[in-house]
């Protein structure tokens, strides 16, 4: 099947080739250039459709890259923010999850790039350049196909002029053999008039056997050019022409297979990011975050005992509990008697540190005093390490300006050097401290299990204003408590005329001294505030909540943490 064969019938062509004549010569040659028409108009249509599928790639490229860049903006969007609150939370095991979820939406978004890219580059790039071939070449046919055809005419009117020119001889011809016969019966005629008009007919008849070679001559040329015309050029044409329009089929529709090849390579990759949305979804486990519920808020106190009964049938004389909320509430006045554990009962009626807390953390309740000790110690060694490695470049650096004088004043490191010999002895001594803090609540603070808990102590919190009522506190992700006020919660102590009756009490024996070994502010009900250094009495020693009862005066006492404080108790005590 060929367009050089098909389009135009080669057998029609022979049949009317052989009774045609000058005056219906044109019919062929019109119907050639309506078939160029033709092709002309249809090939022109196929790189419009070329043209077409390059714009419909684009769009989908232009959509890959949009959708992309507003997953990758989702996923930017929801990721938790450095140095944040939220951050933290992303210990539990469904915000990790959550987490994997949006880097692995991150990637899906590098593959509808990759999409586009590749669709871009394989499909886009190449096939515009090809239509552009495509079009010089289609251009290089039809400039060829009207030339061919151009020819062909040139032929046919030097054929037509030769033509008339010997119909024109001949016919000059006839009519000077007539005038010499005339001449020749003519007796009036002179001889020399016959010989003339002879003559005369002769030149004719030449001049018109010369017409008559140069027509045949020029006849058998055109019809040399004319079968090579319609049996070689014109049909040549037309299949290259054909080939050309085969290859821009065959290429569209490499261009689908690319099309749906490049899709189908980044299945894989999209499939993996997908099976990793699945695994973190999976990772999630309720325990686990159940259990760092308990890690965060975890406080290690022991909820308040039963209140006991006070008999006041008996003498007016008030029996303090062991779990009596008043006993902590008040002036160095009333205290509670030797041996009550009463004032670790003020732990969950602690209002929220508001300001900036103490160094050691002892506003905290003891587990989350440990980790933010932990978490300081770690800090400061990560400082120490820093130091330590800029120090090592530092000296590196000195050792080779020694060497090579040319590069460095080896003595301008010096001061940097000692410099950071200061820092480093600073971060030690913090550490050091940091760690004295941790080691000592570590030491206190027991396994707990069902049969042992531990007894709640009173730590203090700075602008802390006396306590009166009792709130539903509760902590927050700190540690710290936070107190939300109800008319059902409000527990209000009245200050009535038995309160009185314990500044008539006599105060508790001294069992020993103590010294203050740093400052503390007692800003708490029931504390007392102390310097470092100073000597006091001890009147009430640890009970495992770590806090000592000390008194500085008749008038003044209260308790210190017992890590502040260092405790000598009289032997005589020790024995009782």
């Amino acid at each position: 099947m060929s367009w050089g064969t098909e389009l135009w019938a080669l057998e029609d062509y022979e049949y009317w080739l052989c009774g045609t004549t000058l005056d219906t010569w044109s019919v062929p040659g019109q119907f050639i250039q309506d078939q160029f028409d033709n092709l002309e108009k249809h090939t022109q249509w196929g790189i419009d459709v070329l043209e077409k599928y390059i714009k419909f790639v684009k769009e989908r490229t232009e959509i890959e890259i949009s959708y992309a860049k507003q997953l990758r903006n989702l996923s930017k969007k929801y990721q938790p923010k450095k140095n944040s609150k939220e951050e933290e939370e992303y210990k539990y095991t469904s915000c990790k999850a959550f987490l994997a979820t949006l880097n692995e939406m991150n990637d899906y978004a590098g593959q509808h790039e990759v999409v586009s890219e590749n669709m871009t580059s394989q499909i886009t790039a190449e096939l515009t350049r090809f239509v552009q071939e495509l079009k010089q070449e289609r251009k290089s046919h039809f400039h060829d196909g009207r030339k061919a055809q151009q020819n062909i005419e040139t032929f046919w009117k030097q054929l037509e002029a030769s033509k008339r020119r010997f119909e024109r001889d001949c016919k000059e011809a006839d009519r000077a053999q007539q005038y010499f016969e005339k001449m020749d019966a003519d007796i009036n005629v002179t001889k020399a008039d016959v010989e003339k008009a002879r003559q005369q007919a002769q030149t004719r008849h030449q001049m018109a056997e010369d017409s008559k070679g140069e027509y045949s001559s020029i006849l058998q040329k055109f019809n040399h050019e004319q079968r090579e015309h319609y049996h070689t050029h014109i049909p040549n044409i037309f299949q290259k022409i054909q080939e050309m329009e085969e290859r821009r089929i065959v290429r569209i529709g490499e261009c689908m297979k690319t099309y749906a090849e490049v899709d189908r390579q980044v299945i894989p990759i999209i499939g993996k990011c997908l099976d990793g949305i699945t695994k973190a979804a999976e990772s999630i486990d309720q325990k686990n975050d159940s259990q760092l519920v308990i890690e965060a808020f975890k406080s290690g106190f022991e909820p308040p005992g039963d209140i006991d009964f006070e008999d006041f049938t008996q003498p007016m004389k008030r029996t303090v509990s062991e779990s009596s909320l008043s006993n902590s509430r008040w002036d160095g006045k009333s205290e509670p008697k030797p041996g009550s554990k009463s004032k670790g009962k003020l732990w969950p009626f602690i209002k929220k540190n508001k300001g900036g807390g103490p160094e050691d953390f002892s506003n905290l309740p003891p587990e989350q005093r440990r980790k933010k000790l932990q978490q300081k110690v770690d800090e400061l060694n990560k400082d120490i390490q820093k130091e330590m490695d800029q120090r090592d470049a530092l000296t590196k650096m000195k050792d080779v300006y020694i060497k090579n004088p040319q590069m460095g004043d080896a003595a301008s490191v010096d001061h940097k050097l000692a410099e950071l010999g200061q820092n480093m002895e600073k971060l030690r001594l913090e550490a050091q401290k940091f760690e004295g803090w941790l080691a000592e609540v570590e030491g206190r603070l027991p396994v707990r299990t069902e049969q042992t808990r531990r007894q709640s102590g009173m730590y203090d919190t700075q602008n802390t204003s006396a306590v009166s009522n009792c709130a539903q506190d509760r902590e927050s992700p700190d540690g710290s408590y936070t107190e939300e006020q109800s008319q059902e919660s409000e527990m209000k102590v009245p200050v009535t005329e038995f309160d009185d009756e314990f500044d008539d009490e006599e105060p508790l024996p001294t069992i020993g001294t103590c010294k203050a070994l740093y400052t503390f502010e007692g800003q708490n009900e029931g504390t007392i505030s102390v310097t470092e250094g100073e000597m006091l009495y001890v009147i009430e020693e640890d009970k495992g909540d770590g806090w000592t009862r000390i008194r500085r005066n008749e008038d003044e006492e209260g308790y210190v943490p017992t890590s502040y404080v260092e405790v000598y108790l009289d032997k005589n005590a020790k024995d009782s």
